[in-house]
């Protein structure tokens, strides 16, 4: 179905941030009252026809997998069937989706189409004049807004790194190389999604973060959302919008009922059903399984097997609708195999899911609920003492010359944990940890948290939410593992004490999963 603006309007009839460091932890344990406190209504597995026993069937094999999931929702008929968060994460804290993202931009344009703002076949380079390149060729004269959203922009490649180096990435975008008629293929581009944004911004005055909240984020009683911005002000559209999981579970039930949200129409069916439904097919490997990268491509959404749609990602973030089977997964996560975490669903959730109600089976749902209110990430293993501790107890150590500027440590043990300050231009980057414990708190340290785009980075010093522990891995060294709870990410630090010196090394969980692990920061050295 192709709709053009008077034809889509003659058929739809026209028509957690802000907590403190010491505040967000209680939730992480609160995993029933975080889930309620989500506004959805709740049911038992089931009286809505899912097992318990194949619920309990995902959390193992997710486990034995050795996947790192932070948060799981699970919803049947529109009510909550099982909810849980691996400690520290929980419920009340949002979590980077990167370009889960692009299915929220989708949205913003699916609004401004229905109030008759724009068409999906309008050009692209008459919404910004002032950045109209000299030279124009004939494929970027003919990009349509259809075309940003397919990923067909007539690119060789993504254009996405380079772009986000310079100031004006509309400028950038629309001087970049366009090789290929548009809509002719697909090519994965998140500065595509960023061109939405920014065509929205330029219709409306709003960022999409401000244009959204009335028309989706209210009325589903979402609130704490951030979304990066550009060096112009523009929402990053690719990526950057962070949010907590219930958001996604509850942008995917509005999604399943094709748009309509407890009785009242929120966004037309037809919008919906023009997003969600194959618009283009990805390459398909030669002689390879078509799995679910390879089943075709909506308006920034996803088509799956099994008939279902999605939004995804980077490491594991996911929300998969499944109309026929009325349910909906979110899923935030730091997974290196997608189609991995992709295939528990399908193997574990999607068979949980019979026609009819279920017999109730007190035994297996009570397991279900103990195992999902004591989920938890692994804390680092060693001892919680060593002979070390009394010598770096309260002392500080002068770093050698180092790139990060960072020019002292202190380490401050005591109460069942401690505290590293590094110190850089003045500047104390506190970081709070447990010993065979989470401690929360909030850092700036230069480099943190990681990354995997600059693109709409913070601007340095912005603090950002940390659970910390540490273990002595031997006599000598003392190793903290760093949570950034609100992005799937965490730094491991290793400091080894010797002799009245200090060298301290970190890597961070995406360096850790390349193929020949190196963090881009230096080791530190110093002395007392």
């Amino acid at each position: 179905m192709n709709l053009n603006r008077r034809s889509f309007l003659r058929r739809v009839g026209g028509a957690a941030a802000g907590l403190g460091a010491a505040s967000w932890t209680a939730g992480c344990a609160g995993l029933g009252r975080g889930a309620a406190a989500a506004g959805l209504p709740h049911s038992t597995p089931e009286a809505e026809g899912v097992s318990s026993a194949g619920l309990l069937a995902f959390l193992d094999a997710a486990q034995q997998g050795g996947y790192e999931l932070h948060g799981l929702m699970v919803l049947r008929h529109g009510r909550v069937v099982a909810a849980g968060w691996w400690a520290p994460y929980g419920p009340q804290l949002n979590h980077t989706l990167y370009s889960l993202s692009k299915s929220f931009t989708s949205t913003a344009v699916g609004f401004a189409v229905a109030e008759g703002r724009l068409s999906v076949d309008d050009k692209v380079l008459p919404f910004f004049p002032e950045a109209r390149p000299a030279a124009v060729n004939e494929h970027l004269a003919a990009l349509r807004v259809r075309d940003l959203l397919c990923m067909a922009s007539g690119h060789d490649k993504d254009p996405t790194h380079p772009i986000v180096k310079e100031e004006d990435w509309v400028r950038a975008f629309l001087g970049s190389a366009f090789a290929h008629p548009p809509g002719s293929r697909f090519v994965y581009n998140s500065e595509a999604t960023y061109m939405c944004s920014a065509i929205v911004q330029r219709l409306t005055g709003q960022r999409i973060l401000d244009y959204l909240r009335p028309r989706l984020f209210e009325p589903l009683g979402i609130d704490g959302m951030t979304w990066e911005v550009c060096p112009r002000g523009i929402n990053t559209g690719g990526w950057g919008l962070s949010v907590p999981t219930a958001a996604l579970a509850k942008f995917g039930e509005l999604l399943r009922r094709r748009g309509e949200w407890q009785g009242r129409r929120l966004l037309p069916a037809a919008w919906v059903d023009e997003a969600t439904t194959f618009k283009i097919q990805q390459p398909i490997p030669a002689g390879g399984e078509r799995k679910d990268w390879h089943q075709g491509y909506g308006y920034q959404f996803w088509r799956c097997r099994h008939n279902a749609f999605r939004g995804d990602g980077a490491y594991g973030q996911f929300m998969v609708v499944l109309p026929e089977q009325e349910a909906v997964v979110a899923i935030t996560a730091e997974s290196r195999n997608l189609q991995g975490e992709l295939d528990l669903v399908w193997d574990h959730i999607l068979p949980a899911l019979k026609p009819r109600p279920l017999p109730a089976d007190p035994r297996a749902h009570g397991r279900l609920q103990e195992r999902l209110a004591g989920l938890a990430l692994p804390l680092p293993a060693g001892a919680p003492a060593a002979p070390a501790a009394t010598e770096v107890q309260g002392r500080t150590f002068r770093l050698e010359p180092n790139e990060a500027g960072l020019q002292s440590a202190r380490f401050d043990l005591g109460g069942g944990g401690g505290r590293m300050t590094l110190t850089e231009g003045g500047r104390d980057h506190a970081i709070d940890f447990g010993l065979g414990r989470w401690r929360t708190g909030e850092t700036a340290l230069p480099g943190t948290p990681p990354r995997l785009i600059s693109g709409g980075a913070p601007k340095p010093g912005t603090p950002a939410k940390t659970a910390a522990a540490a273990a002595w891995k031997d006599a000598r060294t003392l190793e903290l593992v760093v949570r950034y709870v609100e992005t799937p990410h965490r730094d491991t630090i290793a400091c080894r004490f010797e002799d009245g010196a200090v060298r301290i090394s970190f890597m961070n969980s995406i360096a850790a999963m390349a193929a020949k692990p190196k963090d881009p920061r230096p080791d530190l050295a110093g002395r007392a």
